[in-house]
């Protein structure tokens, strides 16, 4: 018998896998203090959380009999999953259960908002019949810009296109092919931003994407653009927004999510351009249910027969081959957290290689690592060790491991490469007795650097007085240089410079490195 702990409010539909299975003892205590939650925990085998129970560290201290945890929702902020692996608990979690819900608020308040729904029913309820200051605009024709084509994005796209919408989409996985066989036109964010009418965030809040709508990606936009966030609140500068509507740049804007939630006060609900709701994205009874009976399902498969659908924590991995592998882990994630800091491009192809000692075991678990440290950039913490590999197929990435036993002077090399339609980019590391994870190259340049800190790659021509320049521009913004690196390709020729600096760089400074004649590209890396 299976003793499981419901510790938040679950949809009663959506709970009935467990009713109806096999030795499942069901405890549903919803109202736990984190003290009773702490001296009850130890008798039970799984635990079924929403957002609303904190499981810690210390908590998953006291699981003795614990084996598997279940959030009914995407979201694992409230995991210590570092905690649970090492206590060898599995996490799931039900991604694909709200994508429906989402999708289709999102659609609502597009065409509360186009057609001011809320405002003229307020007007209404006050004794008002103003149908000429509710005029509204039509969707057809009409250009929507999705910022971030995941599930959801996905969803909203083919939505829109019923209602005869243009679509133009920015994903940093999106290929042309991708957007032609969906029937929708691709673009940088930049251009569309520029091009939409209508623009709808679906990304996660990442530190790229914080702020990702600022006033400067206000001034890209045409003038009357209508604004819809069902995401995350973050993605867009709340400041920068208020200050675009009053100016007349944002016709309005529909909010589901907010910077601080819930709140007293948020100046952009004073606007009579702005609709908003709190944060109901996922808040209908199919998804509730659909997000518990997800989750249910994997835990009475985990108890049962050992396999989950959905894990988010890293699988265990027999002890022999852990021992061997488990130093590298860090610096495989740190090298696909490094090289796709160096494109902009989508990536299309992944190759991982093995050398040396390392060729001779099961390496499966490090290229996970890897790819999930390159794809974290855009992704964030929705991507892990469990489902990198699958997040990479699904955006259409093929990715190959390569083993060699010849390691070219070291005893082992790990060598990861990147390409997109038009370009090529690696980088090498390995581990030093004593010093820990160094990368020894990068592209076809030997260096020798830590992977850590704020990082700045800077592609040159190799001419007299560059590294004079750049520093004294450094200097004059307050960069300290605390280590650089310097390699060439031959006398004259190209020459790379890896800088570990004190601070992050932000883009203005960046920008004044790259206004040197000689230098090709810079890129800022914080490891």
């Amino acid at each position: 018998m299976f003793n499981i702990l419901i510790a938040d409010p679950l949809s009663e539909d959506g709970i009935q896998p467990l009713r109806n299975a096999d030795n499942m003892n069901i405890v549903i205590d919803t109202n736990l203090t984190p003290q009773e939650l702490e001296e009850k925990i130890g008798e039970f085998d799984a635990l079924l959380v929403r957002s609303q129970t904190q499981v810690t560290r210390n908590l998953l201290s006291k699981a003795s009999k614990l084996k598997i945890i279940g959030r009914a929702g995407v979201g694992v902020d409230n995991i210590d999953l570092d905690a649970a692996t090492e206590h060898g608990i599995i996490v799931v979690n039900a991604p694909n259960g709200n994508t429906n819900s989402a999708a289709e608020h999102t659609m609502a308040m597009i065409m509360a908002l186009s057609r001011k729904i809320p405002q003229a029913y307020n007007s209404l309820k006050n004794r008002k019949w103003d149908r000429k200051k509710y005029i509204g605009v039509e969707l057809k024709n009409k250009t929507l810009g999705i910022v971030g084509l995941g599930r959801i994005g996905a969803e909203v796209a083919h939505r829109a296109k019923g209602q005869r919408m243009d679509i133009i989409a920015y994903d940093p996985f999106l290929t042309k092919e991708k957007a032609d066989n969906m029937g929708i036109g691709s673009g940088t964010l930049q251009e569309v931003l520029q091009a939409a009418d209508f623009i709808t965030i679906h990304t996660p809040l990442l530190k790229d994407t914080r702020h990702l709508l600022n006033t400067e990606a206000f001034q890209l936009m045409k003038p009357g653009v209508q604004i819809v966030n069902c995401a995350r609140g973050g993605i867009i500068d709340e400041d920068a927004l208020y200050e675009a509507i009053v100016s007349k740049k944002v016709a309005g804007a529909a909010l589901d999510v907010f910077e601080e939630e819930p709140f007293l006060d948020n100046k952009l609900l004073e606007l009579p351009e702005v609709i908003a709701t709190p944060h109901l994205g996922a808040s209908t009874i199919e998804a509730q249910e659909s997000v518990a009976i997800d989750v249910c399902e994997d835990v009475i498969s985990f108890l049962t027969v050992d396999s989950v659908k959905n894990p988010v924590n890293l699988p265990s991995v027999p002890r022999d081959v852990l021992s061997k592998i488990e130093p590298y882990f860090h610096m495989a994630e740190k090298l696909g957290e490094f090289l796709i800091h160096l494109t902009e491009e989508v990536v299309e192809e992944i190759n991982v290689y093995y050398s040396g000692e390392l060729s001779a075991f099961e390496v499966s678990p490090l290229t996970r690592n890897t790819v999930k440290g390159l794809l974290k950039r855009h992704l964030g913490n929705h991507v892990n060790d469990v489902n990198a590999l699958y997040l990479a197929e699904r955006r259409g990435i093929t990715i190959h491991e390569n083993k060699t036993s010849t390691a070219k002077g070291f005893t082992n090399l790990l060598k990861v490469e990147i390409k997109t339609k038009s370009e090529k980019r690696s980088v090498s590391g390995t581990l030093l007795n004593g010093l820990g994870p160094r990368f020894v190259k990068v592209e076809e340049y030997s260096v020798d650097f830590t992977p850590k800190g704020h990082i700045v790659v800077i592609h040159h021509k190799d001419q007299p007085g560059v590294i004079g320049k750049m520093g004294s521009l450094l200097a004059q913004h307050d960069i300290n240089i605390a280590t650089m690196q310097v390699d060439r390709s031959d006398i004259g020729g190209n020459a790379i410079m890896i800088l570990s600096v004190d601070k992050h760089m932000e883009n203005e400074e960046l920008a004044i490195l790259k206004s040197i004649e000689e230098i090709k590209e810079v890129f800022a890396i914080d490891l």
